[in-house]
């Protein structure tokens, strides 16, 4: 039976059949099926697109012996904060203010009494903002901030810059995965024609993941970059005649 209904192939559809695994390399074709006489292809799309919302937190700490005077200079370093950040042109609507903190390292349980400072603060200020292109340059001009001895805190790993997000993914989804369709149903013609075939119906499609990544090189999205880049993967399975 087998036999039978490969004769009814085209010739052309045979060799293509051969030479499948080295033709399809870099090509997007996934997988080439004589006896129903289909193929499932890949379709990749990516678009650069830029952050539309920023949420940049500006931590400081302050540590000393006394309980009062760590507090109020957090005070001080909070309204420097402010006063900063009003003057990059922020709104009150924009702008987070986190209750100060003061922690007394020796009143935890089981506290050691080599400590170099007592009491320990932290405050935070965050800004929240459609406004990604003014977070970008405030974020590089904080050099007042540090000259006048605000201590601005970094997370573990170093970091302290505002955290970019893409809230309008949805709104962009449409054009993406277009992108992907056509791209896939290029590759799937491509091979039709040179297997002296003509395509036929869409028969399956498999949309993919989504993934939104950062614009530098890099596999994921770590909220620093203000470009990202969305990237998708679809399978589409077609029949050929």
């Amino acid at each position: 039976m087998a036999t039978a209904r490969i004769g009814f192939l085209p010739a052309a559809l045979i060799a293509a059949a051969v030479a499948f695994a080295g033709w399809s390399m870099g090509q997007g074709v996934e997988r080439f099926r004589m006896a129903d006489r289909t193929v499932t292809v890949k379709g990749l799309a990516e678009m650069d697109v830029k952050s539309d919302f920023a949420v940049w937190t500006l931590g400081f700490r302050r540590g000393g012996e006394q309980f009062a005077d760590v507090q109020q200079r957090l005070t001080e370093d909070r309204r420097q904060v402010l006063e900063f950040l009003r003057e990059q042109g922020f709104s009150d609507s924009e702008i987070e203010m986190r209750p100060l903190q003061v922690q007394d390292l020796l009143a935890r349980e089981w506290a050691s009494r080599d400590v170099a400072l007592r009491f320990n603060g932290q405050g935070q200020v965050l800004v929240k903002t459609e406004r990604v292109d003014a977070v970008a340059q405030a974020a590089n001009a904080v050099d007042p901030l540090i000259q006048a001895g605000v201590q601005l805190d970094t997370e573990a790993n170093g970091f302290a810059g505002p955290r970019y997000q893409l809230r309008g993914f949805n709104d962009l989804k449409p054009r993406l995965l277009e992108a992907a369709t056509g791209n896939a149903r290029e590759q799937a013609t491509r091979f039709a024609e040179d297997a002296g075939a003509s395509l036929g119906r869409l028969k399956n499609a498999n949309q993919g993941v989504i993934r939104v990544i950062d614009d530098d090189g890099s596999d994921m999205d770590s909220g620093r970059t203000l470009g990202k880049r969305l990237r998708v993967v679809s399978s589409f399975e077609y029949s050929l005649d």
